[in-house]
């Protein structure tokens, strides 16, 4: 027999009622719905954050959500080349990738990091396939410059291996790596913002996520106080245009215009050392991080259900 006060010993955590209760809305919304994820930073590195993230979006795609993942590696690639004794270089924030730091990036990229993503996520059941974006040709890439070598710029997203596996109930872990549109082209290596961007748009998705090491954009970085809980996307060409944010976050927020361009509803960016921070910011009233909309707002806001279960739900 076990008694209330030793299994329960503050007593019924009405908070979390409360919690599960306010997320009802939300999920009633997002079920049925493909949202994109770009994985990476401390988040990726971090075994235990690493796993943490994984379960999360499989309880996403539990209840009812269709994940997509988009990755890169930056710093597993840099490791795995200084064991190698080959230079590490970058230009403008892009790596330097030479025809030997290729083999490298595809053996990082679609080797290992994709294949410890899938596997912290397959923990929980048959759900998750890793691919590259040579598979089924679904990143389409052109060389950026000659000065950045095995860089590749997208030229386009082939997404009809990614919408069958969504549509057989898989999350597909995409590494950013592309290929050429011709047969010898070659491999490229595809910065992953660029890519999720890309892949969204392509893909028709409801919402594209950042996961990164920041809380979110910030008016000022150095004064944490402003951070910016939700942004226009004309205010956000307006700083990127004027330069009002650091290099890093540029890619990210250029990904961003593109995504909600092509009528992807909402971006956010996310710190994904945040516990929970996917969740937080879906399914919960406050949410966390940066959400970017169109300019029109929540005139915008997509409340179309789809899916045989979502489209009963009023």
């Amino acid at each position: 027999m076990n008694y209330d006060k030793d299994s329960r010993p503050n007593g019924v955590d009405t908070i979390t009622g409360e919690v599960l209760a306010e997320a009802m809305p939300w999920i009633k919304n997002i079920t049925g719905k493909t949202i994109v994820i770009k994985y990476g930073g401390s988040a990726m590195v971090d075994e235990q954050l690493r796993a943490e993230v994984m379960a999360d979006i499989v309880l996403l795609k539990i209840i009812g959500v269709n994940p997509v993942i988009v990755h890169g590696g930056g710093l597993a690639i840099s490791e795995a080349m200084k064991r190698f004794d080959m230079p590490v270089k970058f230009i403008d924030g892009q790596r330097v990738t030479t025809d030997a730091a290729m083999k490298v990036v595809r053996s990082v990229l679609a080797g290992q990091v994709n294949q410890e993503l899938v596997e912290a996520m397959n923990e929980h059941g048959r759900v998750a396939v890793g691919l590259s974006g040579a598979d089924g040709a679904t990143i389409i890439a052109e060389q950026a410059s000659e000065q950045l070598g095995r860089v590749g710029r997208v030229v386009r997203i082939n997404s009809q291996l990614l919408e069958d596996l969504v549509s057989a109930n898989y999350i597909p872990v995409l590494a950013s790596v592309g290929i050429g549109e011709e047969p010898g082209n070659g491999f490229f290596n595809v910065n992953a913002d660029v890519v999720a961007g890309h892949v969204a748009a392509a893909i028709g998705a409801h919402k594209v996520f950042f996961l990164t090491d920041v809380d979110g954009l910030y008016r000022d970085f150095d004064d944490k106080s402003t951070l910016i809980s939700r942004i226009s996307l004309d205010e956000v060409r307006e700083m990127v245009d004027k330069k009002q944010v650091s290099t890093g976050m540029i890619p990210k927020l250029r990904s961003c215009i593109r995504a909600l361009d092509a009528g992807v509803h909402r971006a956010h960016i996310l710190n994904g050392t945040t516990p929970h921070a996917l969740l937080l910011e879906m399914l919960t009233d406050k949410g966390v991080g940066t959400m970017i909309v169109p300019p029109d707002g929540d005139a915008a806001f997509d409340s179309t259900r789809e899916g045989s279960f979502a489209s009963k739900l009023v």
